[in-house]
Formats: structure tokens, C-alpha cells, sequence
């Protein structure tokens, strides 16, 4: 593979990469640690942000007993959106404010951790939402130093949010979702208990799958970190510094473990080898986009979910509109590869290859194709809608999908290909259907 080559030096361009992870216990059962892991950090009061779901599964009975088995006194939050919003983080944010908490659990999907992680922020760091939130829509400014310690258990196998300081927010007056991205915001320890995903419903566990597969792929192919400007000060790099040695570790192997397990893991809840698989994978990818970032899939779903309409998704009891963040991802991703293979043919054929492709007679002019052809393959052998029309979008709409997409820079600019709204426009046309 082409890794030392993609990643040769530029006249002003970074020389160096950090990487920042939680501590991390993965395996089957290990959720019942969690009481020992919170009294070992001296906890007094944990406040355990979940869902409604969640809250009255067998996952928070056996966090309950674990935390009752260890004398840790708790209470808990289970208010959260589905995709959440500044409105809800600003609920969660005034339960921490009222509740003398001195650590934190999160236990749910990237929902209730990115919830999690910008509560923490408003509640120790008041501020108008936008604050900490990068322009066009925000300020910019860093979120100023640490907050609750904060244990993340993650009950799908997709977000990766237990494995990186990015929180994904719907600021409601702008209508669309934008990232706080903080170190500060990077959970002190991941518990991921494969256990979580044996009540998964199939569609869940399909967009979940997609987005760690998307999350993947766009490590792998985006920009080079040494093709982003030098930082002067090394406190101030951000995470989102592109793709390096580290993350394409991670994406090569959640990509490999993407094509043998992802359809199985839909298909049937008591595999467990499947869905076991799928959470170390999604546990691995988000150690890569945690230290990389991702690029135009993901920046144009953010235009997605900012104009669906009349649309719902089997397995989320969740009011239209509504499309899984995965799906929206997915969505995109074919059309986005075809365009940007250009930029790093080498690479989106490596990709491919992980992932399964047959890249044995492919040349650098096939890489866009071949990548696509994979995912849209998986995508019927696990019942995905068929591009965005699926959803409810027509052609008509790929011009305001991508006015609403463009406003993501930073992972617009983290794509191998320079990206502008013509190309967003066509990339968007070119999703609408694929078989």
C-alpha cells in the first residue's frame, strides 16, 4: 500500500500527527465493571445521561446493579432527541447543573454521548449555544478546560462517539447538525460491551453498520495531514487533522471486519460473532475519524437531515421526518466516491479492496466505480433505500441539498479532491438512485 507515499511531506504543510483516545475495555459482560471503573476514580455523584429506550432495558439494570454494587449514588437523565439538538443538550445541560454531579456515564448510542459531551461543556462553561461551535454558524472559540470525568458505554456498534472528543449538535435556528470539537470533550474511558447490540433491531444495527463502514472509508481517503497547513503552537492541532498513519491502521481493519460481518449482523440478532465484530469495528473507526475526521459523506448528510420531509424508518420509533444518521451518510457515499477517487485513486482502491472488492483488474480510472459498486452491493443485501429518492428527495432538490452541505469547511475541506458547490450539486444529483 501507498501509505508512506500518500503521506510525503509538503513546503508548509504538517509534519507531525497526535493521537488522542480513552482508556478502553471491550468484550461481552464488561458493562458490569462499571461501578468498580466509577469509584476508582474517586466519583462521589454520577449522573448517567441515557435514553427512554434505554432506560428501561436489561443494559441499565445491569449498570444499576454494578453501580449499586460499588456504593456509587447516581441520578439519572433519560430526556434525550433522537439526533439531539442545542434545545435538548441545554435540558441535559440544567439536570447537570442542579444535581452536585462530579463525574459522568453515558450509556446509549451517539446520541445520548454526543448529548453527554456538550452538556458537560454549558453546565461547567456557560455560554451562548454557538459559542464553541467553528464558523460559518459559530465563534470558534475553545471550549476553556476540562469537564466532568466521564465513562462512555455505547449500546449500538456504529457512532464511535465513546473514542473521540466530537459531539454532533442540531442548532435549531440554523435547521441543520454542526460538530463541537474539543480534547476536553474526549471521554476518560470507554466500556463497550458487545452485549448491548443483541436487542438491536436489523435496521438499526444496517444504518449503524453503514455509518462505521463511511466513517472507515473516509479515513482512509481523505486528505493527507501533511496537505494541512502547519499548526504553530502543537496544543492548538486540531483532531481533525486528516488522514494518518494511525487511522488508516484502524480504518483497514474496520473495513475488513465491515465485509465479513456486516451483513450477517443484520440478518440475524443472535450472531453473536457478527455483532460482536460490528462493535469492535465501530470501536475502531472511531479511533480513526477521532483522529482524522471525515469528509464529504458525512458534510452532506448534514444537508440531508436539514431538508427531509414525510419520511420515516422502520425499527426508529421516531416522528417524521426522520432518516438514521447512517442512512444519510450511505446515501451519499456512492456518488461522493466516484467524485472524489480522482483525488487518491491509490487510495479508494485500497479501501475497496479491505472492504472486499475484486480490485485485482482495476486501474486508478476504475476506483471510483469499483468503491461504489461495494457499498451499493451491501447496501441491497441489507435493504438499504435505494439513493435519496428513496427518502423522499427529487432532483429538483440537489441544488438546496447542496447550499446546506457546503456550510460543513472543515470536512468539505478534508476530502482528497477540492470541493465546490457545482461538484456538491452534481454529487447530490448523482445520488438520488442507484439500481
Amino acid at each position: 500500500m501507498g501509505c508512506c507515499q500518500y503521506f510525503t511531506p509538503t513546503e508548509k504543510g504538517a509534519d507531525t500527527f497526535t493521537v488522542d483516545m480513552p482508556r478502553l475495555t471491550f468484550g461481552r459482560g464488561c458493562l458490569a465493571e462499571l461501578g468498580e471503573r466509577v469509584k476508582a476514580r474517586g466519583v462521589r455523584r454520577a449522573a448517567v445521561i441515557t435514553d427512554r429506550f434505554i432506560a428501561g432495558s436489561e443494559h441499565m439494570a445491569r449498570a444499576r446493579r454494578s453501580l449499586d454494587a460499588a456504593g456509587v449514588d447516581y441520578g439519572v437523565f433519560d430526556e434525550i432527541r433522537i439526533e439531539p439538538s442545542d434545545t435538548s443538550v441545554m435540558d441535559a445541560t440544567r439536570f447537570l447543573e442542579d444535581g452536585d454531579f462530579d463525574g459522568l456515564i453515558s450509556l446509549g448510542g451517539g446520541s445520548v454521548m454526543d448529548t453527554a459531551k456538550a452538556a458537560m461543556v454549558y453546565a461547567r462553561y456557560p455560554a451562548t449555544f454557538s459559542t464553541y461551535f467553528a464558523p460559518p454558524i459559530g465563534d470558534g472559540a475553545a471550549v476553556p478546560g476540562p469537564v466532568l470525568p466521564h465513562i462512555a458505554c455505547p449500546t449500538t456498534s456504529g457512532t464511535g462517539s465513546e473514542m473521540t472528543g466530537l459531539s454532533v449538535i442540531r442548532l435549531m435556528d440554523h435547521d441543520t447538525k454542526f460538530v463541537l470539537a474539543s480534547r476536553y470533550i474526549l471521554p476518560d474511558e470507554a466500556l463497550v460491551d458487545p452485549a448491548c447490540t443483541d436487542t438491536l433491531p436489523a435496521r438499526v444495527v444496517a444504518s449503524t453498520g453503514f455509518d462505521l463502514l463511511s466513517h472507515a472509508i473516509e479515513c482512509y481517503t481523505a486528505r493527507a495531514y501533511t496537505h494541512w497547513d502547519k499548526i504553530a503552537s502543537p496544543l492548538a492541532r486540531p483532531m481533525i487533522q486528516g488522514a494518518n498513519p494511525w487511522s488508516d491502521l484502524h480504518a483497514r481493519e474496520a473495513l475488513r471486519i465491515a465485509d465479513a460481518y456486516l451483513v450477517r449482523g443484520v440478518a440475524d440478532a443472535a450472531d453473536h460473532e457478527a455483532r460482536d465484530s460490528l462493535m469492535w469495528a465501530a470501536t475502531l473507526a472511531g479511533m480513526a475519524f477521532g483522529n482524522c475526521g471525515t469528509h464529504l459523506p458525512h458534510a452532506f448528510s448534514y444537508g440531508v437531515t436539514h431538508l427531509m420531509h414525510d419520511v420515516v424508518t422502520k425499527d426508529y420509533p421516531v416522528p417524521s421526518p426522520f432518516v438514521p444518521h447512517g442512512i444519510s451518510v450511505i446515501l451519499t457515499s456512492p456518488s461522493v466516491f466516484r467524485f472524489t477517487a480522482a483525488g487518491a485513486p491509490e487510495r479508494h482502491l485500497e479501501a475497496a479492496a479491505c472492504l472486499g472488492a475484486d480490485t485485482r483488474e482495476a486501474s486508478n480510472a476504475d476506483a471510483g466505480e469499483v468503491v461504489a459498486a461495494r457499498i451499493v452491493e451491501l447496501m441491497r443485501a441489507t435493504e438499504l433505500p435505494n439513493g435519496l429518492q428513496a427518502v423522499g428527495f427529487a432532483g429538483g432538490d440537489a441544488e438546496a441539498l447542496a447550499d446546506s452541505a457546503m456550510r460543513q469547511r472543515r470536512a468539505i475541506g478534508n476530502a482528497p479532491r477540492e470541493t465546490n458547490r457545482d461538484d456538491a450539486v452534481g454529487i447530490f444529483s448523482g445520488a438520488m438512485s442507484y439500481w
